[in-house]
């Protein structure tokens, strides 16, 4: 449906970070990496296929979506580097579907902005990515280990889950439910 209208905006779901104070670029860009490469959603792209669509993913060395600018001589351009980044569209048979760019507005001030489309996340998807940029990033760059536990499962797992819980006897009564109220 996104491709079909053209890389519509309205999935993007954007998130803009001010960071105060000395960046490890670094670390930064290694805590982001992690993050993707722990979520194979934030690797994946879609091919179409008459059958439906593909899934594809991405190795994360591949993945390259951190963007870093300098606009300490045009601070006034922020807002349209804002606004710009969370509206430029998507292409999901290309990928990735997880786009970063990091403003450098001031000596000692940056803002993060990620965008990601809304096909690979959801609000509060974006709530699991800060709080794991959060913890990724202070022990980055320490030069400690990564501190988050491994993922027992991705999402793919769940879908398949549920694809089973969903069938049969359970479809058909939900199939029955949701056709009573949208019919009217």
């Amino acid at each position: 449906m996104a491709q079909m209208e053209g890389g519509n905006q309205a999935y993007n779901i954007p998130l803009a970070l001010s960071l105060q104070g000395s960046l490890d670029v670094a670390a930064l860009t290694a805590a982001l990496g992690r993050i993707v490469e722990r979520h194979e959603t934030l690797r994946s792209r879609f091919i179409a296929r008459e059958e439906g669509a593909e899934v594809v993913f991405t190795a994360p060395a591949a993945m390259s979506f951190l963007h870093i600018e300098d606009l300490r001589q045009n601070p006034q351009t922020l807002a349209e580097r804002v606004a710009a980044e969370a509206t430029a569209a998507f292409d999901l048979t290309r990928g990735p579907l997880i786009r970063g760019c990091l403003l450098q507005v001031e000596d000692a001030r940056h803002v993060l902005l990620l965008t990601v489309h809304h096909i690979v996340s959801d609000g509060w998807s974006m709530g699991v990515l800060t709080r794991e940029l959060l913890a990724l990033y202070p022990a980055l760059r320490r030069g400690e280990t990564d501190p988050l536990p491994a993922l027992s499962i991705q999402y793919a797992d769940y879908a398949l889950w549920q694809q089973g819980w969903m069938s049969g006897e359970r479809l058909q009564h939900q199939a029955a439910y949701w056709r009573q109220v949208l019919g009217g």
